[in-house]
């Protein structure tokens, strides 16, 4: 056992109470009040007007919290988070009807609940996208090629610093500009920052507010990562080089980087688990501790900010999303913000993090497999794919079994092939390999069922919009994954032979795998519910299958029985894909200190390809061509977006006027919404989006020229379907760098659209720079 879960384990021999914090001990005494029906509301004011002392800007929050309570002692008590850096705003425990009179309160934006709706969406990723672009290996001059000591603010489930991917050997003390700090707390001191790790922060309150005292023997009430979920974004961003890495005992080996393993990380611990047998299996993070970690982000001097994380559900407004208000503070402030998309496709209107102020990062595969095939007792073989380090005698044919036809009585018909906990029966399953399906519940958890129940092995197989994407898993037992149409002919052959048997090979790594890069399934599609005239996702990066640290206190299943412990796993979500984007921006920060944050997402975007390695369009798991709904102006290609050529700028005005037409949001009380429509079309994005095209619509865009200082763009253009795009000019001409042009594009339906949606792109090309810009629309 590591030193540090015991130390863990031995705070548990303290009185509980004499480890929390005064202010919590006020939060316990608030929720034993008679009035059962507080809970936590942030409570939005825009910005803060004028220079004020942090004592100036708390007396401001409790005279507002004072007009709607009974005392200045339950005015004081209530308050649970005071923003006080460069969002206005606090978080306090409010009844309904209080939050209700604050956001009718003159200068409040909004008042909503932080109920914990938010939760967390390589050796070979990176080395991948370098090769798309031409290059063998991840060079050197990647790393060199930094001009400014750039921070990466993580915002997610904290850190496990051991990490030999944190290591801080050769690395200066941090820039001038840094102002954060390390906060202690359980198994974390101010010994375990160091100049890669140059700050660590955690933020429990509301998540205790709302489920009670944080369970310290399952968590560690610190910047200490218990999940894992951190550590591996973490080091996907700026992880430094460690040779030798493999996972479970030799998959994926090679040597693992981050993609901008120059950068030094501030880790600001928001994401803790959900109480419950398994805590470890999902993880929750609440608006307002997000705000406080933004908040402080912010003033620490971050310059980029990492979110993993998003909402389950329907999206919220602008106004009443936390992660939205505290990005466009950031953006304000110039620091580019990288957001996952989230993990609920391939259905239509599910992507989430929707503001055009933040990168969504849609996820993607790479090119390699973990091949275990499957021997059928009638010759067939069937291909499947696993991490799991267990494996069957391979000279050895095993019994061959079907879930359904093994389940105890009462187990509901509709589930019953899908290994759910405590369904298989022991007598029929014991010795065989059960192929079960994906469906409801966890892929890890249906491979301990079948332990449980005495099986040999597990073949789970794929739902079929799951089709031939397979996320690898660390199962605990001897098993591997097959696609949609293996588990078909799978299925076809128990039910056709008398005595099924099966061998399954014990997987080995393979790389070079094609079509490549393909679009996850799992990863959320557009269109954008919010504002149906912003195209969300804005790129694709890798997050299937990725490879990066881990945390020592967490199994690579994240399930309770495992005991194992792994310094490395194989991981996927947009949560994945997220941290390479934000790599790519720290690059492009560093290289390009003065561009703004909009500017690097400009570049990011418009460098994008929309083809695979075969150079053909991208595709899904099940092969079928997929468009910009699904990955926004296309996959990622770092080099690329280090020289532009031209850029799409925009402000902090032009992004509450954005808010103000899409979304009927007034983000800033100092800024108010025109009285009348203004132009939805106005914000000066990279890609255009019409929610509705009823008649011709004319939309101006300007770009900036990053390139050579003289040079002439000509416009190509790819219109969808039954649509006529005319661009105005065809030609810009430049003579310096810095020199702005402006453009209209002019969108008119000629006919029935045969689709929901039609897409198509207008590029701008100097024979150097390839700038493209996707468009989709509706008629």
């Amino acid at each position: 056992m590591s030193k540090f879960v015991q130390r863990k384990k031995n705070n548990m021999k303290f009185p509980l109470l004499l480890l929390l914090p005064p202010l919590f001990l006020l939060i316990l005494s608030c929720s034993a009040l008679p009035d059962q029906q507080r809970k936590v509301y942030v409570v939005y004011l825009g910005e803060h007007k004028g220079l004020k002392t942090s004592e100036e800007i708390l007396d401001d929050h409790h005279s507002l919290l004072l007009s709607v309570k009974n005392s200045k002692e339950e005015a004081l008590d209530s308050i649970v988070y005071s923003y006080k850096h460069t969002i206005n705003g606090f978080a306090a425990l409010l009844t309904e009807e209080e939050a209700r009179k604050l956001s009718n309160t003159e200068g409040v934006v909004s008042a909503f609940p932080s109920e914990g709706r938010l939760t967390p969406h390589t050796t070979r990723s990176w080395q991948f996208i370098m090769q798309e672009e031409g290059f063998k290996v991840l060079d050197s001059d990647w790393v060199q090629k930094p001009k400014k000591d750039v921070i990466i603010g993580m915002l997610d489930s904290g850190i496990w610093p051991e990490s030999e991917s944190f290591n801080d050997r050769g690395m200066s003390p941090p820039p001038k500009h840094w102002r954060g700090v390390c906060q202690e707390g359980d198994a974390f001191n101010s010994s375990h920052c160091n100049m890669k790790v140059i700050g660590a922060r955690f933020y429990v309150k509301a998540y205790e507010a709302y489920h009670g005292a944080l369970n310290r023997s399952t968590a560690f009430r610190s910047p200490r990562d218990n999940d894992g979920h951190g550590t591996h974004t973490a080091s996907t961003a700026a992880g430094r080089p460690v040779a030798g890495v493999s996972a479970l005992g030799g998959f994926a080996r090679g040597t693992a980087s981050g993609g901008a393993p120059f950068a030094r990380l501030a880790v600001y611990k928001v994401c803790w688990p959900i109480p419950g047998p398994n805590p470890n299996l999902e993880n929750t993070c609440f608006d307002a501790d997000m705000l406080a970690a933004f908040d402080d982000a912010v003033a620490d001097g971050v310059d980029v900010i990492s979110v993993s994380i998003g909402a389950v559900g329907a999206p919220p407004t602008f106004a009443h999303d936390g992660i939205a208000i505290g990005a466009l503070h950031a953006a304000r402030r110039g620091i580019v913000v990288s957001c996952s998309a989230g993990n609920s496709g391939p259905m239509p209107s599910t992507v989430t993090n929707l503001a055009p102020w933040m990168i969504t990062v849609a996820a993607s595969s790479i090119d390699r497999a973990f091949d275990s095939p499957v021997l059928l007792g009638n010759g067939v073989s069937i291909m499947g794919q696993t991490v799991t380090p267990y494996a069957l005698k391979s000279s050895v044919s095993y019994p061959l079994i079907f879930a359904g036809d093994a389940v105890v009585q009462g187990t509901p018909a509709n589930v019953s092939g899908q290994c759910l906990p405590n369904s298989l029966d022991a007598k029929k399953v014991k010795g065989k390999i059960v192929t079960c399906l994906r469906g409801a519940g966890l892929r890890v958890a249906k491979g301990l069922e079948v332990k449980r129940a005495g099986g040999a092995a597990i073949i789970l197989g794929n739902s079929v919009p799951n089709g031939n994407e397979i996320p690898v898993d660390a199962h605990v037992l001897a098993g591997t994954a097959v696609s949609s149409d293996s588990a078909i002919a799978l299925l076809k052959y128990i039910n056709s032979s008398s005595n099924p048997t099966a061998k399954i090979t014990p997987a080995r790594t393979v790389l070079h795998v094609s079509p490549a890069p393909v679009i996850a399934s799992f990863s959320s599609r557009g269109p954008n519910r919010i504002a149906p005239n912003l195209l969300k996702p804005d790129v694709a990066a890798p997050g299937l299958n990725i490879l990066a640290a881990w945390s020592g206190s967490s199994s690579p299943t994240k399930l309770e029985d495992d005991r194992r412990r792994v310094k490395y796993n194989i991981y996927s979500g947009t949560s994945m894909a997220c941290p390479h984007v934000t790599a790519v921006a720290a690059l492009l920060k560093s290289v390009h200190p003065k561009w703004s944050e909009a500017a690097i997402r400009s570049a990011i975007m418009t460098t994008a390809t929309t083809e695979d390695s075969l150079g053909k369009p991208l595709t899904d798991a099940s092969g079928q061509v997929v468009g910009q709904l699904v990955y926004g102006s296309g996959h990622i290609r770092p080099e690329h977006a280090i020289d532009p050529g031209l850029v799409y700028d925009a402000s902090y005005e032009d992004y509450l006027l954005f808010a103000c037409d899409n979304s009927g949001d007034q983000l800033d009380p100092a800024v108010r919404c025109p009285r009348n429509m203004h132009d939805p079309f106005a914000l000066n994005y990279p890609s255009i989006a019409v929610g509705t095209l009823y008649a011709p619509q004319t939309i101006t865009r300007t770009v900036t020229n990053v390139g050579n200082g003289s040079a002439v763009y000509h416009v190509s253009v790819v219109e969808p379907k039954d649509v006529t795009v005319k661009v105005v000019p065809t030609v810009l001409k430049f003579e310096k760098i810095g020199q702005k042009k402006r453009f209209t594009v002019t969108l008119s339906v000629r006919g029935r659209f045969d689709v929901d949606y039609e897409e198509g792109s207008y590029t701008w090309s100097d024979g150097i720079h390839v700038v493209r810009s996707p468009i989709v629309l509706k008629s």
